[in-house]
């Protein structure tokens, strides 16, 4: 005797070895035996085999006409061995009733399952709905795999193209456009962001990261909201001075520009200029929400996003030739380079000239202050004062205005050279930290940040500060404290209004105070420390994004000049810093060495999607070598 029964919504068949009154024990055809309870049988036979009947009644079920079957079945309940004596007309053989069995319980959506062996058609409208959603997946499917085989030949699905960046950035897996995409790059044997560079989805790596950068942070876009045009300020009084800035050749928003007046009873009076953009906002409007959005300019080699609209920027930034209302910080000096006094004016200042760093540092540097600045170089006597006075300044601060013995970084990107990781040809050039133009742009900015801290306090205004008790971490605070490393008793970022929210609400204080008017925030403290949350927040996001395509633009330099072997400074265990390059990796390959050591590795592998840089360990240094030949690629002519 042969039984069929169900176990885990499986239906099995085998011989019947010995049965009690409410267990039998079955042989499987592959020789198992099983304990099944009574009630899970089925159907009892005799003929064919188990392993038979099971073959041939899953062929015979296929071939049966489901929507047949529901169409003549009643709508009441029913057993599938009464339903087959009457679909057959008599009574079923074994294999007969095992194939509508296994058809009835294959069919779920026109059948719904009410016990063992029993069943209920489904009503009309509920099969219409199961059948629409049937064709629905199957065309789905279909969609899927059409998608994932245009990718692995070579072309981009329109369903894709349309869906980025959000398949490529935040991929839904419920999506049919992520599944083709995950199950091509499967095929392929690559990730997704190397799949969609292949096809032309994305321009180039840069893209990639600058693409993933804007659509975490600036997901509606890098325009600009409508707003109204910067009121004039004509109305304010002309400077009698003739103003010079000194910035980065690629500064655009030039918050900051100095001027030098002899005085005619001897001494000079000495103007720093900060630009003044609180004068085209007010708190809650809708250059306000703007800048209070973005929080800060955002740096990256090769180009920027400014924090306020190009017309706001335009009206207000120091640019030669302009007469742009200024915040305006006035020394008198005597012929010692002490400070007599100082006077806080708000005004329009007249912009001589920009100068820029890399004209200006060949002739102004620690060697020619020393020996004498030539005789042509354009400010020449004014630089010369206000080093001096840095100097001074620094000393009775008793803290270097600049970190000595550090290398920054230049990167500057020619984007109408093309390279074959897409538009871009990266120059790094290495800058010593500390040159003489350093310290003259820093003293008088701490300088104008202290004193412009102080007169908030003095008037009873809360302000942004930057604070730093002895052997405590800077932070930002709304009182005036002092800043231990600077060595000033208060310290208010004010200098940099055009690239800075915090400046620009510093800024905002300070004109109540010097236009007697009444403070925008006199005492909305929680709204302050809102402000300096938010700020907080974007300018660690906006920097860890710096420092990622600074990284990303060194591995562009390495594959650019086809470097193979480069050197190296051992800082700890496996972890390296590259020599003439701010770029920092590891080195599973390299032995234990002590940190400080120079290295040779070789260049194994770039990959610019992921930001990974692939070395291996060559062979130890001794201090006298010379760097590679790769060093001599940092500067380009």
């Amino acid at each position: 005797m042969f039984v069929l029964f169900e176990e885990s919504g499986a239906f099995k068949a085998g011989t019947l070895v010995s049965e009690q009154e409410a267990t039998l024990h079955v042989e499987l055809p592959s020789g198992r035996r099983l304990k099944i309870k009574r009630n899970a049988v089925l159907l009892t036979f005799r003929e064919p085999e188990p392993q038979a009947l099971l073959d041939e009644a899953q062929r015979r079920a296929e071939a049966l006409d489901t929507d047949f079957l529901w169409e003549v079945c009643g709508e009441e309940e029913f057993s599938y061995l009464d339903f087959a004596r009457e679909y057959y007309g008599a009574e079923p053989s074994a294999v007969e009733a095992a194939a509508l069995l296994l058809r009835l319980h294959g069919s779920p959506i026109h059948f719904h399952r009410k016990g063992k062996g029993r069943f209920q058609k489904a009503p009309a409208e509920i099969l219409q709905a199961a059948l629409a959603g049937l064709e629905k997946k199957r065309k789905r499917q279909e969609a899927i795999e059409r998608m994932r085989d245009e990718l692995v030949a070579g072309r981009l699905p329109e369903e894709i193209a349309a869906a980025l960046p959000q398949i490529l950035y935040r991929p839904d897996r419920n999506r049919p456009e992520t599944q083709a995409l995950e199950a091509a790059s499967v095929a392929l044997r690559c990730s997704t962001a190397q799949l969609l560079l292949s096809v032309g989805a994305i321009a180039s790596t840069h893209d990639y990261h600058f693409g993933r950068f804007l659509f975490e942070v600036f997901p509606e876009g890098l325009e600009f909201p409508e707003h109204p045009e910067p009121p004039p300020c004509e109305d304010l009084p002309l400077a009698e001075v003739q103003a010079f800035s000194i910035d980065d050749i690629s500064t655009t928003e030039i918050d900051d520009a100095f001027s030098v007046t002899r005085r005619p009873g001897g001494g000079w009076r000495i103007g720093v200029h900060i630009a003044a953009p609180a004068l085209g906002l007010s708190p809650g409007d809708a250059v306000d929400a703007i800048a209070r959005a973005r929080m800060s300019t955002v740096y990256m080699p090769g180009r920027k996003i400014t924090m306020l609209p190009p017309d706001v920027v335009d009206r207000f930034t120091l640019a030669e030739g302009h007469v742009p209302p200024a915040l305006s910080l006035y020394l008198d000096v005597d012929a010692s380079l002490a400070i007599q006094g100082m006077e806080t004016r708000l005004e329009r200042v007249p912009i001589a000239a920009n100068l820029r760093l890399h004209a200006l540092e060949p002739f102004f540097n620690e060697e020619t202050l020393q020996e004498a600045l030539p005789e042509d170089l354009p400010w020449r006597e004014e630089l010369k004062l206000l080093w001096e006075l840095a100097t001074v300044l620094e000393a009775g601060r008793g803290k270097a205005s600049v970190t000595p013995n550090q290398i920054d970084y230049l990167f500057h990107v020619d984007w109408e050279r093309v390279t074959e990781d897409g538009p871009g040809w990266v120059s790094i050039t290495p800058r010593p930290r500390g040159a003489p133009i350093d310290k003259l742009v820093s003293e008088f900015a701490i300088l104008t940040n202290q004193t412009w801290g102080k007169r908030l306090a003095e008037h009873g205004l809360p302000g942004i500060y930057r604070v730093q008790p002895a052997g405590g971490k800077v932070r930002m605070a709304l009182e005036a404290e002092s800043h231990e490393g600077l060595g000033v008793d208060c310290y208010a970022w004010s200098s940099s209004p055009l690239r800075r929210y915090v400046d620009l609400v510093n800024q905002m204080q300070l004109l109540a105070t010097v236009r007697g008017t009444p403070a925008p925030f006199p005492e909305r403290r929680q709204e302050l420390f809102g402000i300096v949350r938010q700020f907080e927040a974007a300018y660690t996001t906006y920097q860890e994004f710096q420092r990622h395509m600074e990284r990303y633009w060194c591995l562009r330099w390495l594959r650019q000049h086809r470097v193979e072997r480069l050197t190296a400074t051992v800082l700890r265990d496996d972890l390296v810093r590259c020599e003439r390059l701010p770029l920092v990796a590891k080195v599973p390959s390299l032995p234990p060495t002590d940190a400080g050591r120079r290295v040779e590795l070789e260049v194994e592998r770039i990959d610019l999607v992921e930001m990974e840089l692939r070395l291996r360990f060559r062979r130890l240094l001794t201090q006298e070598e010379s760097p590679d030949a790769t060093a001599a690629l940092i500067v380009e002519p």
